[in-house]
This record gives structure tokens, sequence and C-alpha cells, in this order.
């Protein structure tokens, strides 16, 4: 089992060399801190505690400051462990490079909050008759449905009540790894994951160990648009490109008809 510490920036859209667009999730995954080692003969099981974004010094207290120096760090806004994270050691950095592009992963987050919910939104119960008075009571075509069984004449837990909905727990799986930035530090995933923008997450190995997938090409857009522009250059100066060729080898070609042309007049 590998896992890593990151913190979900947004959503966006990517396209592929073939055409197709993807709804991706972009993970900020700036390098973790290995801030605590158990192991099955000391602590029972195998375990890596992983450290992610620096705490300030107003939030700090003397226990976490103790328990950071051992790794020779400092105490870390997000900890959390990965049960089965082997060959790692204390004060070490982990990086995004643990993946593969193409590798199937499960993602850890808290839901968005979405307060106290009736049961329309919580349970998506229907609604009452717009017509003939609607259900009964001063809201009634969004009051509380059948609740099931009350036998005992009590509303036993598990019924469809109203609620707090949302900021809790939540697991995607199987979400395939389209691009690995190590330079700046970013992952991103195909599909959704659950929380809010600035949200941290927790991005492990997936534990249903499907194979993984053939990587993906996707399209440079920056790369793309500066070849567009190359091409309406090359038009003025009758020269011919094509879009395999890399962006330096369209520039050089440009460049060459540019001092041929100049040396002509």
């Amino acid at each position: 089992m590998k896992g890593i510490l990151g913190k979900k920036i947004g959503m966006t859209q990517l396209y592929t060399d073939s055409g197709n667009l993807l709804p991706v999730t972009v993970i900020e995954v700036k390098p973790n801190v290995v801030t605590q080692i158990f192991t099955k003969e000391k602590d029972g099981y195998n375990s890596v505690q992983l450290g992610l974004e620096d705490k300030k010094n107003s939030r700090q207290n003397k226990p976490e400051q103790g328990h950071f120096k051992k790794s020779n760090t400092t105490p870390k806004r997000f900890v959390k462990e990965i049960r089965n994270m082997l060959g790692f050691e204390l004060g070490q950095n982990v990086d995004s490079s643990i993946f593969k592009v193409g590798e199937l992963v499960d993602v850890v987050g808290t839901s968005k909050g979405k307060g106290f919910a009736g049961t329309i939104k919580r349970h998506n119960q229907a609604i009452g008759p717009k017509s003939h008075g609607g259900g009964g009571g001063s809201q009634p075509l969004r009051q509380t449905g059948s609740l099931g069984d009350i036998s005992g004449n009590k509303v036993v837990k598990g019924m469809t009540m109203p609620g707090q909905m949302g900021n809790v727990r939540r697991t995607v799986q199987n979400l395939e790894i389209l691009k690995i930035d190590l330079e700046n530090n970013i992952l991103i995933v195909k599909g959704s994951v659950p929380g809010p923008k600035n949200s941290f997450v927790i991005v492990k190995e997936a534990v249903k160990q499907l194979p993984s997938k053939t990587a993906v090409e996707l399209v440079n857009l920056q790369e793309t648009l500066e070849k567009n522009h190359l091409f309406e250059l090359a038009k003025k100066h009758n020269v011919e490109l094509h879009m395999e060729m890399s962006v330096e080898e369209m520039k050089k070609l440009l460049d060459d008809a540019q001092n041929k042309t100049e040396g002509e007049k």
C-alpha cells in the first residue's frame, strides 16, 4: 500500500489527442514528511504517519513540537496514517513520484457540508401534490412523507428524517491518474473527488487492485496555441510546417526564412 496527502485545487477539463473531453480534478501534492513509523513488532501493525503543510506558530503547542521534532520538522496542519506503507524512514520526504500515470487510486476526503436539510433534498423523497391542499400542514409540498414501519409506537433509528447533510468522510474508488507534474507538485485524476476547493484529501493505492490503464495522451493547450500562432506566421513567409514538428523546429524554420528575406532586401 502507498499513499500521499494533498489538497484539492478544483476541477477542470482536458482534451485527449483523439479529441475526447475528460472531466478532471487537480490535486496539489506538495512533498509529505514522514513524521512517525509504526511497526508490527512494537505497535501491532505497519503504518506510516505523513504530515502536510506547516502550522502557524500561534496554533502550535509543546506536545506537537516535541512529536514533530523527532522527525526534524515543524508541526503540520494535516496528519494522517497510511496502513501497510513500507520502505520509508523517519523525516523522509514523499512526493507524487510514488505513483505512475494510468494507475488507479482511491481518494478520501470530507464532503461539502449542506447544513440542516429536509427529506426532499437529503433522502430524495417526492414532493406532495401541488393542488387540493397538498399534503397538509404549513408547508404541504415538501413535508416529510411516510417513515415506514413504526411498530412499537416510536420512530426507530435509521428512518429518513430531516437532519445534518454532508460534512462526512467519503471515498471515491478507482480514479485514473492522468498526469503527474513533479515540478509544480500537481496530480491530475479523472473524475471528481469529495470536498470543496482547498480541502485536504488522501490519495491512496486502489484497494481493489485493478490493473492499471494505458496512459492517456493529453493535448498541451499552451503548445497547441503557440503552434497555431506559428502557422499564421508561416503563411506570411511561405514556409511549410507540419503539426508533428516541435515548437523549436517550427521557430528555426521561420527564423531561417525571415533571415533569408532580410538578406535579399
